[in-house]
């Protein structure tokens, strides 16, 4: 197996079990564009690759059945999983940010929503973050005007406000953890720009490394983009990290994709047998990065 790769798993190893996140970020990387459902053998054989045992994977697939993430389908002795609605509608939410994402234009101004009643509070919570709003304190979210408002806060009190460039960098400081996402921004970059040396290098890459490879580099992305609010570039510091690791990203998944997809053509499978063709969306993924 080529040494960054290697190095990438390993360093997985020491991190707490992430066996689930693993599960649904091959399902909205990879099958989701080629049918959405697969064969548990097709996960299992890509587990041996990361040296995660068939009982481990096994318990996290009940587990995400079970919570709503996953519905299974029993077709004699085989199991073949595809995302439930739950599922579905997170990645849904997530593609765009993930492959695609679009920072709103900067006006001067930022939408602010009041939620006074604690259960809208925490009921929206998860949908106002996702959406790359900010809380500066209790009840309060805001973003740069202009950023959609999840139908769960709909019972807001909404305001729209300007603010001028200092203290309109206070409220950025005190909205977001702009400092984490930066410093997880520059861990990404470090542990993948090896992989990016290898690739341009024109280095052999099998198509099952190319597949392990993909999926533990949108595993890594994946995990702090969706913590970056996309502001826009005006409100972002000087020298943003997160620019670096989107190119970083996009020319890696790029490169490996052909090969990638190939480890699907022979490994990949559903009810009906051989997975079908990915749509024309899986090459337009970072197409704007």
């Amino acid at each position: 197996m080529p040494h960054p790769l290697a190095r990438i798993i390993e360093q997985l190893k020491r991190e707490p079990s992430r066996t689930g996140s693993i599960v649904i970020t091959v399902f909205g990387d990879a099958i989701v564009p080629r049918g959405g459902s697969v064969w548990l053998g097709t996960l299992l054989e890509f587990f041996k690759t990361l040296d995660i045992d068939s009982g481990v994977v096994r318990t996290a697939m009940s587990r995400l059945a079970s919570d709503g993430w996953l519905e299974r389908n029993k077709v004699g002795r085989n199991s073949f999983y595809r995302l439930a609605d739950k599922g579905r509608l997170t990645f849904d939410a997530a593609v765009k940010h993930v492959y695609n994402p679009q920072s709103p234009d900067w006006t001067g101004r930022f939408e602010l929503l009041l939620m006074a009643n604690a259960a809208d509070r925490e009921a929206s919570r998860g949908a106002l973050e996702a959406a790359g709003f900010g809380s500066p304190l209790p009840g309060v979210w805001i973003a740069p005007s202009g950023v959609p408002i999840p139908k769960v806060a709909a019972r807001a009190i909404r305001l729209e406000v300007s603010a001028e460039d200092d203290s309109g960098r206070r409220l950025l400081s005190e909205s977001w953890p702009l400092d984490r996402t930066a410093d997880a921004y520059v861990k990404f970059t470090k542990t993948f720009e090896p992989l990016r040396g290898w690739i341009g290098r024109r280095e052999r890459l099998s198509d099952t490394d190319a597949f392990t490879a993909r999926i533990l580099m949108i595993h890594h992305y994946r995990r702090v983009v969706l913590h970056d609010p996309l502001l826009p570039v005006a409100l972002l510091p000087k020298n943003w990290p997160g620019r670096l690791a989107r190119q970083l990203c996009r020319e890696i998944y790029r490169g490996l994709l052909p090969a990638s997809e190939q480890w699907l053509d022979r490994n990949g499978s559903n009810e009906a047998g051989a997975l079908p063709a990915a749509g024309v969306e899986l090459g337009r993924r970072f197409e704007d990065a």
